[in-house]
C-alpha cells in the first residue's frame, strides 16, 4: 500500500508545501550562478526514472558551461573537491548539497521521489543486468539508501546493491532512516567527492 499508493501522496504534499521555499532559494542562488559566469541557472540531466522511462532531472549547475562529461572506470560519475569543471558558486552548492533542492520539480512532476535509488544517466545501460534493473521498480530519489551510506564514495557495484535492496525493502519506516541519515550526511560533509 505505502509503496504503490501512500508513498507518492506524500511526496507531492512535501514536494507542494516546499514550493515557495525552493522558489525563494532559486532567486539568489540563480543570481550567484548567472553572475559567476553567465551561463544557465539549471542543469538539465538526461536519466532513466521508474520502469526506466527517461526524464530530464533538474539541478542547479554546478559546473562550467559545456563540460565534459567524465566517468570513472567503473562507470560511475566523477566527483573531486579539484574537479576543474566545477565553478566557485557551483563548489559551494555541491558541498552543501544545495544544487539537489530543484529535484523537488521533478517530485511534484511525478519523475522522482524523496526518497528512492538515485536516477541512472545515460550510458551505463550494458551494466543492467535482470537484478540491477530491479531498482528501476521505484520512483528515483533526491536522495536514497546508497547517498545516506556512502554518498559519492560508493562504486558503481555498491550504487546498484544499495538500489536493489531499497527497491525490495521499500517502507515508511526504512524512507524515514534515510531521511534522517541524510540529513546527518550533509551536516557533517561526509563523502562529498570519491
Amino acid at each position: 500500500m505505502y509503496k504503490k499508493s501512500i508513498k507518492r501522496y506524500l511526496d507531492f504534499i512535501i514536494a507542494l508545501i516546499a514550493l515557495p521555499f525552493v522558489i525563494l532559494i532559486i532567486i539568489p542562488v540563480g543570481a550567484a550562478i548567472k553572475m559567476e559566469d553567465g551561463g544557465d541557472i539549471f542543469y538539465l540531466s538526461k536519466r532513466y526514472g521508474i520502469h526506466m522511462k527517461k526524464f530530464k532531472m533538474i539541478k542547479f549547475r554546478t559546473m562550467k558551461m559545456n563540460a565534459p562529461d567524465i566517468r570513472n572506470q567503473d562507470g560511475s560519475t566523477y566527483n573531486s573537491a579539484d574537479d576543474s569543471r566545477l565553478t566557485k558558486v557551483g563548489s559551494f552548492l555541491r558541498r552543501n548539497s544545495i544544487d539537489e533542492i530543484p529535484q523537488l520539480i521533478n517530485v511534484l512532476l511525478g519523475d522522482m521521489s524523496i526518497v528512492g535509488p538515485r536516477p541512472s544517466p545515460m550510458g551505463n545501460e550494458a551494466t543492467y543486468t535482470d537484478n540491477v534493473k530491479r531498482k528501476f521498480d521505484v520512483r528515483p530519489g533526491i536522495t536514497g539508501y546508497n547517498q545516506a551510506l556512502l554518498r559519492n564514495s560508493a562504486t558503481l557495484e555498491e550504487r546498484y546493491k544499495n538500489d536493489v535492496f531499497y527497491a525490495q525493502n521499500i517502507s515508511f519506516r526504512f524512507d524515514i532512516k534515510i531521511l534522517c541519515m541524510t540529513i546527518k550526511a550533509v551536516i557533517k560533509h561526509s563523502n562529498i567527492y570519491q
